[in-house]
């Protein structure tokens, strides 16, 4: 039996939050990068012109000769020689908030959904260790080449079957990505996997605690301030003093 599209009124009501208009497309975009960039191993490296094994000698006599003048084969103009400002070992991570993240999860789902890609599938498993009859399981849910899985949890004969089909991944709604929701072109859905993913795109404890709060207590009242004397005033008080006192 094919799986179903998955419907924005059904994944309402599983508390999956949707977001409709241009809002989340730039998080969408800085998460993407973030997690591509993070993949570089940032290992490219050259040797400066102090660091290449070469003579520290002066090739040839600085006058005399008819040739430029030179001072070291490790000269960055000269074949073999060092390399001005090449690359050195760096780390290419880009830090992204959670919140971002969060919108840019939440966004990719949405459009996913809207577009109808997101098909819905009561369970998804293999019950012997063969890719063909996985292949077999997966033709009757689509007829998709790219396909990304998305369960609860999987066992190891649907785990291992998948391992031979490139175009095909296997995903937990626990560790699903925003850059995975984007790059195949279904996403199968086990109805178990659907809760958590509700979970996922909802609002974090912390805020929804705020929000749940009683109404904000009126602004205290403010603390009445006696006027300050001025100098001249506190002089007269001061020398009536005196006076009191002689």
């Amino acid at each position: 039996m094919p799986a179903k599209p998955l419907t924005r009124e059904a994944a309402q009501q599983a508390n999956i939050v949707l977001i409709d208009g241009g809002r989340g497309t730039q998080a969408m975009h800085d998460v993407v990068v973030a997690m591509r960039a993070a993949r570089r191993s940032g290992s490219a490296n050259t040797k400066t012109k102090a660091e290449v094994n070469l003579s520290g000698a002066k090739p040839w006599r600085q006058k005399g000769t008819g040739r430029a003048r030179a001072g070291y084969k490790s000269s960055p103009i000269w074949r073999g020689g060092g390399v001005v400002f090449g690359p050195k070992p760096r780390d290419y991570s880009k830090k992204v908030s959670k919140s971002v993240r969060r919108l840019a999860f939440q966004k990719a789902l949405s459009e996913r959904i809207s577009a109808g890609d997101v098909l819905m599938v009561g369970d998804f498993a293999v019950k012997e260790l063969k890719t063909k009859a996985f292949i077999k399981l997966l033709k009757q849910q689509t007829d998709a080449r790219k396909v990304l899985i998305v369960g609860a949890s999987f066992d190891e004969n649907t785990y291992k079957s998948a391992r031979n089909v490139k175009p095909v991944q296997l995903a937990t709604a626990e560790h699903v990505n925003t850059e995975q929701l984007l790059a195949f072109e279904k996403i199968l859905i086990t109805e178990a996997a659907l809760a958590q993913l509700g979970t996922r795109t909802g609002q974090p404890e912390r805020e929804r605690s705020d929000h749940e709060q009683s109404p904000a207590a009126k602004p205290a009242e403010e603390a009445v301030v006696p006027p300050k004397q001025s100098r001249a005033k506190k002089t007269k008080v001061s020398s009536r003093k005196r006076a009191n006192e002689k």
